[in-house]
């Protein structure tokens, strides 16, 4: 851990509001639907833009390095209607991937905090997900990629947004659940407490980490205090 067993369990005293990534943090990457998001990203850039199975790979390495997300890296340098992007891409059933979580909802409506969605998706997909799984009624809001205009996770600009939106001004309050390592070191450099969620739990520079979301209360469960 980045900081002393009694320094992070004051911050996890103080924490007032927790954002929660949505895709591959509130459920499994596992479950095979991130992995069908990105194909479909892929096959957007085939099929609609004519770039080239060969070239995909290393441009989209690209943006997602220097734009944080590979729509805001085609918004960039293309003339790319970022709705009709993310409709193609989220086009999936979600029956397919997603279940009903009653423990999930149990457990996130216990935590005594405010509770947001912080996701460089689009609102509609946020809320398919969480209907699908039955845990819309578990938060607060939703920051959104279009509530972050122009900016994305892991821009400093988005998370300030989200501080805003959910009404808070001091980041050493905040929390910031997620399984991209990028965004939690943005994070984390703010000030925020960060929790990795996935790879094995491996904390990196991060303050927790748990395997799957399923461990929160088994992983922080300062939150409960």
């Amino acid at each position: 851990m980045s900081q002393g067993a009694d320094q992070v369990q004051y911050n996890v005293m103080e924490l007032e509001t927790i954002f929660f990534d949505l895709d591959a943090t509130l459920y499994p990457e596992s479950n095979g639907m991130w992995a069908e998001i990105r194909y479909r990203i892929d096959a957007y850039m085939h099929e609609r833009m004519g770039f080239s199975t060969e070239e995909i790979p290393t441009l989209r390495q690209s943006y997602y390095k220097n734009y944080g997300t590979t729509l805001r890296g085609l918004m960039a340098n293309y003339s790319v209607d970022p709705r009709e992007y993310l409709e193609f891409v989220h086009d999936l059933p979600l029956t397919k991937y997603l279940k009903p979580e009653p423990e999930l909802r149990r457990t996130l409506l216990s935590i005594p905090r405010s509770r947001w969605v912080f996701t460089n998706s689009d609102l509609d997909h946020a809320q398919r997900v969480l209907t699908q799984m039955k845990i819309s009624d578990c938060f607060d809001g939703i920051v959104d990629v279009f509530s972050l205009e122009p900016y994305c996770k892991p821009m400093p600009e988005a998370y300030q947004i989200a501080m805003q939106m959910a009404g808070m001004r001091e980041p050493k309050a905040c929390a910031l659940f997620e399984d991209s390592a990028s965004n939690l070191s943005a994070a984390h450099e703010m000030g925020f407490f960060t929790v990795l969620v996935g790879a094995n739990g491996m904390l990196h520079s991060f303050d927790r980490g748990i395997k799957d979301i399923h461990q929160l209360r088994e992983g922080v469960p300062e939150l409960w205090m």
